[in-house]
């Protein structure tokens, strides 16, 4: 019948059908199946895929291998592009301590499962693929899979089915070290809360406040010299005055007693700027014709903006247009001189309506040039990838060449193109949705080869005595987490919102940092400190997944 066929047979239709029905029911059970809220997400998909190879459904070897490999490109350069923007910026402002904190994350757990292989007998290239399960590190998996296969020649199931055994307690292994590392230090949510808003330099929310000018101490000074006088800062977007006629303000606008003005700048400032004046409601209306300032979004779409200062161009001397804030990935910034301008960039921009319309055409405000990736970057960054990953380097110590291999190869071409290539004029911006589509495209393709690949002996090895895997998995997950969680909170002295956000990026835990972007509603410290090791992580997980192969092997 074409319906045995269709499922059981060979040919291109056949894989076809039998991929996406693995992966179908796998990112169904995968937004269906959480358990208090947790969820191990398109790992379903692994599962899946197993369970149909399990039962006769199986992969021509070439499709197999064309879909993981075509599927481990699309994903960790996806990622690269993501991350490359602020790939080098994260080792400022503290960032390096934070990174050697996850590169200590990332050595600990090579250790462990380095020494798990040593104790109990289980060959390294299985201990890798539980290492890369036991931290939820699909890219790790992906590198340690070709290098085995470079080395030996063939490929070795059981890298696969120790990552997932590992997988699913490697999710909640890192939200349950969190709550060890608060039990342990007795931490208080709220005392921690308080410690946070009293330390200076935090990121927090932007938001405005319109004052009436009521302390004698602003009659007569310019704008600029507020942030002098509070010691916060912040920008003054717009003035009414008493008689009711507006002013676009500059730094040197002086202020005077009844004028009416919003400034905007993060939470901090609402405490201070209340010594200020009294609470005021300036109109906004345009139909007011009191009023003449209007307030619009404007989305920056011109290439050759990428990586200039805001205040490199003297937008509000040219137009007399105030940049209030600026709205990137989902993030709210303060739109001050020197932060610098990337491509997409959402900015806030309040002035007189013919102003404003000109700063548009200055900034491009085309959404519709962002809806098309640019595909030939995108090709072009993964064709020089493959080429970078496939390029045998002689190392003393190595029996083999190393390579970086098409997902290291990949990932390192995609961040230096999204951290260098606007400054070449090369655009790489894509959507958030497109970038979500292209990563999600690829995990999906790659953990359904690999299932399939994995299924013919998954349950053979499990009942085999594979389920021992399944706690050394848990070992490497706590372990390391916990002795870096101890050191950066009792000797550092590291918040408790910072270490969590630390630990799991140190993870690349998405369910961790959830959980821990929740513990918080007045401070973004947790998604800060992900954001902050993330890349270097991935980076290194990918690096670390054919070390493990070619060092010890």
């Amino acid at each position: 019948m074409w319906i045995n066929n269709l499922i059981f047979g060979t040919g291109i239709a056949h894989s076809i059908f039998v991929l996406t029905l693995a992966i179908g029911v796998g990112i169904y059970l995968g937004e269906k199946l959480k358990i208090k809220g947790i969820t191990i997400g398109v790992t379903w998909i692994l599962f899946c895929a197993i369970a149909c190879s399990h039962f006769g459904m199986h992969l021509d070897p070439l499709v197999e291998s064309f879909a993981k490999d075509l599927g481990l490109i699309l994903f960790v350069y996806s990622i690269g592009l993501q991350v490359g923007p602020g790939f080098f910026s994260s080792f400022g402002k503290g960032g390096i301590r934070l990174n050697l904190l996850a590169i200590a994350v990332v050595f600990l757990g090579c250790m462990t499962t380095y020494i798990i292989h040593l104790i109990s007998g289980v060959d390294i290239a299985t201990m890798t693929g539980v290492l890369f399960g036991a931290v939820t590190n699909t890219p790790g998996l992906g590198a340690a899979q070709q290098a085995y296969q470079d080395v030996v020649g063939t490929s070795n199931p059981d890298i696969a089915n120790g990552y997932a055994m590992a997988y699913p307690l490697g999710v909640v292994g890192v939200i349950v070290s969190l709550l060890l590392i608060r039990a342990f230090f007795r931490i208080k949510t709220e005392k921690e809360e308080e410690r946070v808003a009293s330390e200076k330099g935090v990121q927090k929310q932007i938001v405005y406040v319109d004052l009436l000018l009521t302390n004698p101490q602003v009659d007569g000074i310019r704008v600029r010299d507020l942030s002098l006088l509070t010691h916060v800062k912040m920008i003054v977007s717009r003035m009414v005055h008493p008689d009711g006629t507006s002013e676009m303000p500059d730094g040197n606008t002086i202020l005077h007693l009844g004028d009416k003005v919003r400034i905007v700048g993060d939470q901090q400032i609402k405490p201070t700027i209340m010594l200020l004046g009294e609470p005021a409601e300036i109109i906004t209306d345009e139909k007011d014709k009191k009023v003449t300032l209007v307030n619009r979004h404007i989305v920056v779409t011109k290439p050759k903006l990428n990586g200039r200062r805001i205040g490199d161009l003297n937008i509000r001397a040219a137009y007399h247009i105030t940049i209030t804030r600026i709205r990137r990935a989902g993030i709210e910034l303060l739109a001050t001189p020197d932060l610098i301008l990337q491509l997409g960039d959402r900015l806030t921009v309040v002035g007189e309506a013919e102003s404003v319309e000109k700063v548009a055409q200055v900034f491009g405000n085309s959404t519709k040039r962002l809806d098309a990736p640019n595909l030939a970057s995108i090709f072009l960054g993964i064709l020089l990838g493959v080429a970078l990953g496939t390029l045998p380097v002689a190392l003393p110590g190595l029996s083999q060449p190393f390579k970086l291999g098409i997902a290291g190869g990949s990932l390192i071409v995609a961040i230096l193109i999204g951290a260098f290539g606007p400054k070449y004029h090369v655009v790489t911006y894509t959507t958030s949705s497109a970038n979500l589509m292209i990563r999600e495209i690829g995990i999906s393709l790659f953990l359904a080869a690999v299932g399939f690949g994995a299924g013919k002996s998954f349950v053979p090895t499990l009942l085999g005595g594979g389920y021992v895997w399944i706690g050394y998995g848990v070992i490497i997950t706590i372990l390391p987490l916990l002795i870096i969680g101890i050191v950066a909170r009792k000797w550092l002295k590291l918040d408790y919102f910072t270490l969590m956000g630390l630990l799991a990026g140190s993870s690349t835990n998405p369910p961790a940092l959830a959980y821990a972007t929740t513990q918080s509603t007045i401070n973004d410290r947790a998604a800060v400190a992900y954001s902050t090791v993330y890349p270097l992580t991935m980076f290194l997980r990918v690096l670390t997944g054919q070390l493990m192969i070619l060092l010890f092997l």
